[in-house]
């Protein structure tokens, strides 16, 4: 390991609105803010929201300085890439801003059943070749349903047409409740409004590329859910692999 990324860590575990914790501990018990982030952690009643795979933090900082009446909480298990938003939320002292290090799968362990208002996953791999590891598969869903509250917002912003479609599917198949879809955020009246136009780092790259964005705003129910009887077509410039992609974009910004 660098010693660049040994530093980063090192600082991660000065902050107190980093959350790392060993999954060794939360076999043992549950988390210790588990049902009570409001109180115990943010110190208010205001409304919790997720950033699933966060990176380094773009969105959860951004909501937070334009929502100063909601608090985020930015999820990945990269400690290097939290780090940049770590430091910005340590910078600015943002209040309604916390970091946490751990699995997504992994999230039922950290919040309880009603908590969340809620959550944003953004630009994720879309794993074409996986339906399980997608953050928008039924899988997922139901981890979500277990501490989203009812009536709680899931947002998907993302490149990838696949994954796009895919997740339109399974939210016609489910009768989800949709508020906005659009496979072209940026040229959508009305659409692109300002929550929105927060660009991440990996964003602004597939715009320079002539890439669009989509968007779809729903809310799921708990009932029992089904994965939609359809596979759309693979994304061609995927198939050399994100991680190809990743290490193109690491020439752009070697941070």
């Amino acid at each position: 390991m660098g010693k660049n990324k040994l530093a980063k860590f090192a600082e991660l575990d000065t902050y107190e609105h980093v959350i790392q914790v060993p999954y060794g501990k939360l076999k043992e018990s549950d988390f210790s803010l588990k049902g009570i982030w409001g109180k115990q952690f943010f110190v208010n009643d205001h409304p919790i929201v997720l950033e699933l795979g966060c990176g380094k933090g773009e969105y959860t900082v951004g909501l937070a300085r334009m929502f100063p009446e909601k608090n985020f909480i930015g999820i990945d298990i990269k400690g290097a890439r939290l780090w940049k938003g770590a430091r910005e939320i340590h910078t600015e002292g943002l209040k309604n801003a916390a970091l946490l290090r751990t699995n997504i799968e992994l999230l039922p362990m950290f919040f309880a059943e009603n908590e969340i208002s809620e959550i944003w996953i953004t630009f994720p791999d879309p794993q074409m070749k996986k339906t399980k590891k997608r953050l928008t598969s039924t899988r997922f869903i139901e981890c979500y349903n277990s501490f989203l509250k009812p009536g709680g917002l899931i947002h998907l912003k993302t490149d990838s047409n696949f994954l796009f479609n895919y997740t339109s599917a399974l939210v016609k198949e489910n009768d989800f409740e949709v508020k906005a879809e659009t496979d072209d955020l940026y040229s959508s009246p009305g659409t692109a409004d300002e929550i929105l136009s927060i660009k991440t780092f990996y964003e602004q790259q597939w715009l320079s590329r002539g890439m669009k964005i989509k968007y779809l705003r729903f809310i799921p129910h708990k009932c029992l859910l089904k994965e939609p009887d359809v596979e759309p077509e693979f994304d061609d410039y995927r198939s050399y692999g994100r991680n190809l992609s990743s290490g193109m974009l690491k020439e752009l910004n070697p941070e």
